[in-house]
């Protein structure tokens, strides 16, 4: 399980951790993969991409792991799908970019146009926000969803005033939000990593930009919320296929399965720790349905393997997943789920 122990990711690690062990007893109790016991291994994904990849490449070398998932940015997973492809399954659960094609990479997360599209149009539509100033990392996810945001923005009569990419973890807060609040814009959608997304959720609240600005972010999760503080959480807009406030059959079962196992000072369930529950029980319905651990036939199974879990009924149509997407708005340092939204027509 590849997940980020430090960078601006690393707040993600103690839930990420703490859901991986409720996944790993709840196979084991159903009986394992194929029979055999999972056994899971925390790798740390906040460590240099190569570095990681390495990591990775070292363990399935030597037989020492089966198969690999984990929440982890799009760079590290660049780095691991040559190392991994064709060898192991590849459960990549994390929201992403779209477009990953190669063989055994089974990918769970949301993608810009089922999460992002369909969020601006109702932004557009329920709160009248056209003029977006779009602020992200400087890496492939925010740059790749950010081209697609102008496409969108095309379709649905949207304008994209400016964009502004900052380096990981080293963000210049004062000189990128300066910026924005002179900017012509309506809302700013933030394509930031964990910590730095905090950082200028912090930073909106103090200059009082929360009151005039809406924020909208794929990536933003109930840990980021907990550390941004209730009082910058204002006019904050999410779409993921997954809260923790869902109440949802599985959603309530999950958040009860977690607090039984970890206790009520367990880490806050988020988005992103559901995903690698999502990536765990991924591996266990491919395997379930190829009824072998050759990776030749997951491949040949993956379209049409389907199960029931947190987010609701989790398909996959080739080798990525489809499920239903929420928006929802931050209220103090929870979520409030507002809608699911409807996928923007071709």
């Amino acid at each position: 399980m590849v997940v980020p122990l430090r960078g601006p990711a690393g707040l993600f690690a103690p839930s990420c951790e703490a859901v991986v062990a409720l996944a790993v007893d709840e196979l084991n109790a159903a009986g394992g993969v194929l029979g055999r016991e999972v056994v899971a291994e925390i790798v740390d994904g906040g460590d240099e991409p190569a570095r990681v990849a390495e990591a990775v490449r070292r363990r399935v070398d030597t037989g020492a792991v089966q198969a690999v998932s984990g929440w982890h940015i799009s760079s590290v997973r660049e780095a691991l799908v040559p190392v991994v492809a064709g060898r192991v399954p590849y459960a990549y659960p994390s929201l992403y970019e779209g477009g990953e094609t190669r063989r055994g990479v089974y990918c769970g997360g949301e993608t810009p146009d089922v999460q992002i599209a369909p969020a601006l149009r109702w932004l557009r539509d329920e709160l009248g926000v056209r003029r977006w100033f779009v602020v992200g990392d400087d890496y492939v996810w925010p740059h790749l969803s950010a081209r697609a945001v102008r496409g969108f923005a095309r379709r649905l009569g949207l304008d994209v005033v400016d964009e502004a990419f900052v380096a990981l973890g080293a963000i210049d807060l004062p000189r990128l939000v300066d910026r924005v609040e002179r900017a012509a814009c309506d809302g700013v959608l933030m394509l930031l990593v964990g910590q730095d997304a905090v950082d200028v959720n912090r930073e909106f609240a103090r200059r009082g930009l929360d009151d005039r600005l809406v924020r909208f972010s794929p990536l933003m999760e109930e840990n980021m919320l907990l550390a941004s503080g209730a009082d910058a959480t204002a006019n904050l807009f999410v779409a993921s296929s997954y809260f923790r406030s869902m109440a949802t059959a599985g959603a309530i079962d999950l958040l009860g399965n977690y607090v039984h196992l970890h206790g009520a000072g367990a880490p806050a369930l988020s988005n992103a720790a559901e995903s690698c529950y999502e990536g765990l029980h991924t591996l266990a319905a491919l395997a379930a349905r190829a009824d072998s651990d050759r990776l030749e036939a997951w491949d040949a199974v993956a379209d049409g393997t389907a199960y029931e879990g947190p987010r609701g009924t989790v398909e996959f149509r080739g080798r990525h997943a489809h499920q239903p997407v929420h928006l929802a708005v931050a209220d103090g340092v929870d979520f409030d789920v507002l809608t699911t939204l409807p996928a923007l027509a071709p």
